[in-house]
């Protein structure tokens, strides 16, 4: 709950090398923080940025503010949820724009005015048809069976679909579908992908429309260690989220904590920045940001993308895993960094970020770079 604002760092070589010094994109302008970002490149060329105003612990909203210039100035804010009050959730690299040019912004509300935090979010998709300039609800997700869910997701399948995924407490992501382009959605059911309480990450892959999943793929059977956001693991599906293949290892530290990944793709490579921390003591060891990249391989020719993503045929699809790991399956592979934004004095945490491509061919970086005390 520290102070914090909206940072920016910039690379000219496609996320090889960043700028060294931070630049405020926005400001703290909430009671408390702000934080929390989406970019998304909208229909008409602009630049959407995504954020949560944090005023307090019974009021935190997502602003949207438009750049026409690049990024270079942004518009006033534009408050994304008007009908409600009370603290919602909308997670980094969460908002999509369809071919439609409907934006689709996932939210979790967790807590109003007078009433306790509750961990089980009531789920909303605040949808947009004028480039984010006004803003409805969806109706709220059934959840008849009163899972704790959080942190929504959600992708755009072929068939027009609109599949939500969603952090919970059963040990698996859940997951919901709108076929209506997320004004409704059916009751939510447990995926097969197992998990800790803990964000994915899921986004398609523009040159094979495979989808990609950044998450902690923690199998343990032990009631306490299958808690852990750990180990950080990337897959592929080629049948719309039904199974996911080519499992790889990137994060594997049993004692660490890593999750709130932002993906974007540059020509054949995938960039990704997630945040990572030691699990013991994390309000004393607050996680910072790790960007890496990753890059073609020559070998990688029969699906065309990114070696973390696609080399071999390692993996049996999560439908058929067991809960025992397999090395074999599992493969651990080496990823770079290209960026650690480590805390340090005054600045407990960085996390929560998300990447744009400028017209210029650069790419910009933006996080939550808290400074002052933190509680959390």
């Amino acid at each position: 709950h520290a102070n914090g604002s909206i940072a920016g760092r910039y690379s000219s070589d496609g996320g090889k090398t960043w700028t060294k010094n931070d630049e405020v994109i926005v400001s703290n302008e909430g009671g408390m923080n702000v934080m929390s970002v989406s970019f998304v490149r909208l229909a008409n060329g602009s630049i959407a940025l995504f954020y949560a105003r944090k005023n307090s612990l019974d009021d935190c909203k997502p602003i949207l503010r438009i750049s026409n210039n690049e990024a270079q100035t942004w518009s006033e804010p534009i408050s994304v949820i008007s009908d409600k009050d009370g603290y919602f959730v909308l997670n980094n690299d969460r908002v999509i724009q369809l071919p439609s040019g409907r934006l689709l912004a996932p939210v979790s509300l967790h807590k109003t005015a007078g009433v306790d935090f509750s961990m089980r979010g009531s789920i909303y998709c605040y949808y947009s048809d004028d480039n984010g300039i006004t803003w409805k609800s969806s109706k709220e997700m059934p959840n008849k069976g009163e899972v704790v869910v959080q942190e929504p997701g959600v992708v755009r399948l072929k068939n027009g679909d609109i599949m939500m995924w969603l952090r919970t407490d059963q040990g698996v992501q859940f997951m919901s579908k709108s076929k209506d382009s997320g004004l409704s959605w059916e009751e939510v059911q447990p995926s097969k992908i197992v998990s800790p309480r803990a964000p994915a990450s899921l986004k398609r892959i523009p040159k094979t429309g495979d989808l990609l999943l950044i998450w902690n793929n923690n199998k343990s059977l032990n009631k306490k260690t299958a808690t852990f956001r750990t180990p950080l693991t990337a897959a592929i599906s080629k049948d719309e989220g039904k199974s996911w293949i080519h499992l790889k290892v990137l994060e594997n530290d049993p004692e660490g904590f890593f999750c709130y990944t932002a993906i974007t793709f540059v020509d054949n490579e995938v960039l990704l920045a997630y945040m990572a921390a030691e699990r013991l003591g994390l309000k004393d060891k607050i996680p910072l940001v790790n960007m890496t990249m990753n890059k073609l391989s020559g070998a990688i020719k029969m699906l065309g993308l990114a070696a973390l993503v696609t080399y071999g045929c390692g993996g049996k699809p999560i439908e058929d895993q067991t809960a025992e790991a397999n090395e074999a399956e599992n493969e651990i592979v080496s990823v770079p960094g290209s960026l650690v934004l480590n805390p340090g004095d005054n600045n407990p945490r960085n996390s929560e970020g998300d990447f744009i491509e400028l017209k210029d061919g650069r790419m910009l970086f933006v996080y939550s770079h808290y400074y002052g005390e933190s509680s959390s």
